[in-house]
């Protein structure tokens, strides 16, 4: 194909690797046009009940297989250039993106300890993913020693740093199973590892070598405070740490191995890793300070670029070039959002009422508090302001006239009081927070779009993309080709948005304003040590089922 102008074009894949699946998005170089998408389904999706050889697992697992990954590259590329009708030969980049903290322990080439037969039933040999909770009491530790320690980074976390984050689960792994730590030569997030096998060379980006390796001013926790956690822990960075790269720069070139997977030309160029959320910055046309990105689907995550360094109370962390190049990017999240509806219309709707649709429908019509009720959005656990992965959902109100619409939308408000926790913390700490840009599947409940306007008292911009992070990785890939000289342009040519979609209604807003308040109080009373019935409850249930699993198997082996 040719531009008007008689230039040949040229084409990029970006790759999204979720929790469930991986798209692969062909777009235009020239002017971002979606031209080819394909989905793979993950044949494993997520492990959490027993390994693929039937061990059992202990509460809270979350564990992913490698080879799945290596699918997606197989299948859903091929089919995603194919359905955009392009020849390979005028694809010139490939960039990918993934769900974080997603981790996983290989050795010195990159195989994955789960693929070494005499280890594929240990289950800390497997892929570890982000909503994988078990490592809480591990980040206990390493929040109470670093302030304990007053470790300079700690601040950069707001205070905490989560379970989910490469140091609880490396901790894990080396106290539960130290032959696979020790047996671990890297521990590397899944962004850094596909690349590694799309390029045949290691890199690490600074986004998740940041937000979820620690790395501050460019150290990374000294082998001191990591000694202290464990003795044998203080190796624990030589298997994180390896040639760190800028966003939007070129990690390699694809190999003939990664060619024959993915049907295009060798040679051509591999972005570094980033993130999902992260990268969606660039395909909303969010890269400038101000325009926070909230990226909603079965979990939502929170970034904006900021001029200045700030620490702010709760958030995952704040970065320098996290987002992009010359701008501080700032991270939070809510550990569960789609899947806190989805598990109400799966398992709390009756018939007749389990649907999304239906529910909508019937909760649209209600006035603002008319159901008498307010929830806590913790079903996946607290990622901000708490970061405590131990707590537990609530909903308050609730009588003999309850209907199921009610519940639906007070669980709607409540993510949307989530996230309004949040921007009021990056505002408090001189974050700027103008406006919102939504991406991600939730983007079509109009209802919840406009709850969140009016909670949150700011426009809500869309984007206008229905696939942001593969978009944003394809935009990536664009400037590792050298097709744009940095993300802002490419962000500019290539993104998207439909800016105002959704704006506050004044009277609405404030009546949201008191139920937020009545959610800002449960929120500090069972978040912040006012009753912690929530985290004795966990360790009950966790204490029933371990009991449960030991009558079938061994217990994982623990070492103090």
């Amino acid at each position: 194909m040719e531009r008007v102008d008689g230039a040949a074009e040229s084409y990029v894949v970006g790759v999204d690797f979720g929790t469930l699946s991986g798209r692969a998005l062909v777009v235009r170089v020239s002017d971002g046009a979606e031209l080819g998408t394909a989905v793979h389904e993950y044949g494993d999706a997520v492990i959490s009940a027993t390994l693929p050889g039937g061990r059992p697992l202990p509460p809270d697992w979350a564990l992913q297989n490698p080879e799945d990954y290596r699918d997606v590259l197989r299948h859903a590329v091929p089919a995603a250039v194919s359905a955009a009708g392009v020849d390979p030969a005028a694809v010139v980049g490939i960039g990918i993106d993934f769900t974080a903290c997603t981790v996983l322990p290989t050795d010195a080439n990159g195989t994955p300890l789960c693929e070494d037969p005499d280890l594929r039933d240990r289950p800390h040999s497997w892929v570890k993913l982000w909503k994988h909770h078990a490592a809480q009491p591990h980040a206990d530790r390493i929040n109470a020693l670093a302030h304990e320690r007053a470790e300079p980074w700690i601040g950069r976390y707001g205070g905490k740093i989560s379970a989910e984050w490469q140091y609880a689960k490396g901790l894990q792994m080396l106290e539960e199973d130290p032959e696979v730590y020790h047996r671990a030569e890297r521990f590397i997030e899944a962004a850094d590892w596909i690349v590694w096998q799309l390029s045949g060379t290691e890199t690490r980006n600074v986004c998740t070598a940041g937000y979820k390796g620690i790395l501050q001013d460019g150290q990374y926790p000294s082998e001191s405070f990591l000694t202290a956690l464990n003795p044998d822990f203080g190796d624990f960075v030589a298997k994180l740490d390896g040639p760190l790269l800028p966003l939007g720069a070129r990690a390699g070139t694809l190999t003939a191995r990664a060619s024959a997977w993915t049907g295009l030309p060798e040679g051509i160029a591999v972005a570094v890793g980033n993130v999902d959320a992260h990268v969606t910055a660039a395909s909303a046309q969010a890269v400038e300070p101000g325009r926070l990105v909230a990226i909603m689907g079965t979990s939502t995550c929170h970034v904006v670029n900021g001029a200045e360094v700030a620490e702010v109370a709760g958030m995952c962390g704040v970065v320098d070039g996290g987002i992009s190049p010359g701008a501080w990017g700032y991270e939070a999240g809510q550990s569960g959002v789609g899947d806190i509806f989805g598990w109400f219309v799966e398992h709390g709707a009756p018939a007749g009422f389990d649907s999304h649709e239906r529910l909508t429908e019937l909760a649209a019509g209600q006035p603002v508090g008319a159901h008498g009720l307010v929830a806590l959005d913790w079903w996946n656990g607290n990622r901000s302001l708490l970061v405590n992965h131990d707590l537990s959902g609530m909903i308050v109100g609730m009588t003999l006239a309850t209907r199921p619409q009610d519940i639906y939308r007070a669980l709607l408000e409540s993510t949307a009081y989530g996230t309004r926790m949040i921007i009021d913390a990056f505002v408090e700490a001189g974050v700027p927070v103008n406006d919102l840009v939504i991406a991600g599947g939730l983007t079509n409940n109009k209802l919840l779009m406009q709850i969140y306007a009016d909670v949150t008292k700011r426009p809500l911009n869309i984007i206008a993309s229905a696939q942001g992070p593969a978009l944003g990785s394809a935009i990536h890939a664009a400037v590792a080709a050298g097709a744009y000289p940095s993300i802002h342009e490419a962000s500019q040519a290539m993104g998207r948005v439909h800016e105002a979609v959704y704006t506050p209604d004044p009277d609405r807003a404030r009546a949201y304003d008191a139920l937020y308040a009545e959610y800002r109080a449960l929120h500090d009373h069972f978040g912040r040590g006012g009753n912690d019935v929530m985290l004795r409850l966990r360790a009950i249930r966790n204490a029933a089922v371990e009991a449960a699993t030991v009558t079938h198997e061994a217990p994982l082996e623990v070492v103090a």
